[in-house]
C-alpha cells in the first residue's frame, strides 16, 4: 500500500514538471522550424497536468497505507482520517466539477449517424435541393483532408456570370438551408457553390468543431474553383466567400492561418471569440460561465486536439484586406452589436456593417428580404 501512495507522489512531481520540459521541446522544436509553437495551446495542457497532479496527490494523501511502525492505535487512526476524508472530498470534487464539462464538449463536437448509439448530437441531412426551387444543379465531391470529402452543389446563373459566390453554412447546418440565399445570388447573376462542411450532409466525417477544421475545408472548395475543377467554367473573378455564424469563423481563419485571397467577403451573424460565445450560452441558460467555459475548450482540446482559446475571428480580421460586408442582427441573443463592431474594426480593407434592427441570431434574409437583397446587391455592383 505504501508503495502505491509513493508511486502516486511521484506521479504528482513529475506532472508539476510536465509543464517545464514541454515548453523546452516546444523552443527546440520551433528552432528546428518543425512547428510553430506560438500556435500550440501551452496554458490549456499545463492547466490539465496541475490537475493530474493535484489529483494524484489527493489521492495519495487518501491511500488506506500504514507505515512500517504501524499505526495501530485508536488515536492514530482518529488523527489520520481528517486528512482522509478531506483528500477525498478533494478527489470527489475535482471528478464532479470535470465530468459534465467532460461529456458536453464530447457531445458538442461529435456528429452521430442514424442508429449509432454513441453520445453526440445527430447528423444533420439535407432536406432539399436547388431542384425543388427551379435550379439547375451539379453535384460535386472534392477532396478537404485525406480522411475527408466534401459535398457541393454547383449552380450556373443563366445570365453571363458576373463571378461566383461560395456559401458556408453554420454549426451543424447544411447547404440546403442557404438555397434561399443562393437563388438571390443567382439573381444577382452570380454563379453559386454551396458544400457541406464536414461531418454534415453529404460531406464525410464525424467531428465538428466551430469553425476550426471546417477552415480547411473552405480552402479545399476555395482552391478547387481557382484550378477550375468544377465541372462549368466560371469567371475568374471575382471570387466572394460567403458564411453564416460558423461559416463566418472558418472564412476569416481560411484568410488568416492559409492565406487564401478572395475577392471580397460577405459575413453574416460572425463572433469574435469562442470562449466568448460559449460564456454567452452558458449564461443565456444561467448556468454559471466559470470555469465551465473554460473547462469546455479544455476539454474539447484535450479529446480533439483543437485550440478553442486561440479560435479568435476578432483576430483573424486583421488578416482581412479585401472588400467586406458584414451582416448582424441587433437583437441577437449569443452575439452582442459591440462584438461585431470590434471584428469590422480590424478590418484592412474597406468594410461595410449593417444591422437589421429586429433580428436575433437567424438568417437575416428571413427577416427582411428586401433590405438583405439591397444590401448585398450595393455591395456586389461595387466590387
Amino acid at each position: 500500500m505504501k508503495r502505491t501512495s509513493t508511486h502516486l507522489y511521484k506521479l504528482s512531481v513529475g506532472l508539476l514538471l510536465a509543464p517545464i520540459v514541454l515548453i523546452a521541446i516546444l523552443i527546440l522544436l520551433h528552432w528546428l522550424g518543425w512547428i510553430n509553437a506560438w500556435q500550440f495551446p501551452l496554458i490549456p495542457v499545463s492547466a490539465f497536468c496541475i490537475f493530474g497532479s493535484f489529483a494524484s496527490l489527493a489521492l495519495a494523501g487518501a491511500w488506506p497505507w500504514r507505515s512500517r511502525a504501524g499505526a495501530r492505535t485508536r488515536g492514530d487512526r482518529w488523527r489520520q482520517r481528517p486528512r482522509s476524508v478531506l483528500s477525498l472530498a478533494l478527489v470527489v470534487v475535482l471528478l464532479v466539477v470535470n465530468l459534465p464539462p467532460y461529456l458536453v464538449a464530447h457531445y458538442v463536437t461529435q456528429v452521430r449517424s442514424p442508429g449509432q448509439l454513441i453520445l453526440g448530437r445527430p447528423r444533420p441531412e439535407n432536406d432539399t435541393n436547388p431542384s425543388d426551387r427551379g435550379l439547375v444543379y451539379v453535384t460535386h465531391r472534392l477532396r478537404s483532408e485525406r480522411n475527408i470529402e466534401l459535398e457541393s452543389w454547383e449552380i450556373k446563373t443563366t445570365t453571363q456570370p458576373r463571378g461566383t459566390v461560395l456559401l458556408f453554412p453554420g454549426n451543424l447546418s447544411t447547404k440546403s438551408k442557404l438555397l434561399a440565399q443562393a437563388e438571390q445570388f443567382v439573381n444577382l447573376g452570380f454563379d453559386v457553390v454551396l458544400t457541406d462542411f464536414r461531418s454534415v450532409g453529404g460531406s464525410t466525417g464525424k467531428i465538428t468543431t466551430a469553425g476550426i477544421s471546417e477552415a480547411k475545408d473552405v480552402v479545399a472548395v476555395f482552391n478547387h474553383l481557382k484550378a477550375q475543377k468544377f465541372s462549368q467554367d466560371h469567371p475568374t473573378s471575382p471570387v466572394i466567400l460567403y458564411g453564416i455564424s460558423m461559416g463566418t469563423a472558418a472564412i476569416l481563419r481560411a484568410i488568416f492561418q492559409y492565406q487564401i485571397q478572395p475577392d471580397a467577403i460577405i459575413l453574416e451573424l460572425p463572433f469574435a471569440r469562442l470562449l466568448d460565445s460559449v460564456k454567452s450560452r452558458l449564461r443565456y441558460r444561467k448556468v454559471p460561465t466559470f470555469p465551465i467555459a473554460e473547462l469546455l475548450l479544455f476539454w474539447a482540446f484535450v479529446q480533439r486536439g483543437v485550440n478553442g482559446f486561440g479560435h479568435n475571428p476578432v483576430t483573424f480580421a486583421r488578416a482581412v484586406n479585401c472588400p467586406t460586408l458584414v451582416l448582424q442582427g441587433a437583437q441577437d441573443q449569443w452575439i452582442t452589436v459591440e462584438e461585431v463592431t470590434a471584428i469590422v474594426d480590424n478590418f484592412a480593407g474597406p468594410k461595410q456593417l449593417v444591422i437589421f434592427p429586429d433580428a436575433g441570431h437567424h438568417q437575416l434574409l428571413s427577416v427582411n428580404r428586401e433590405r438583405w437583397r439591397s444590401t448585398v446587391a450595393s455591395f456586389l455592383a461595387n466590387l
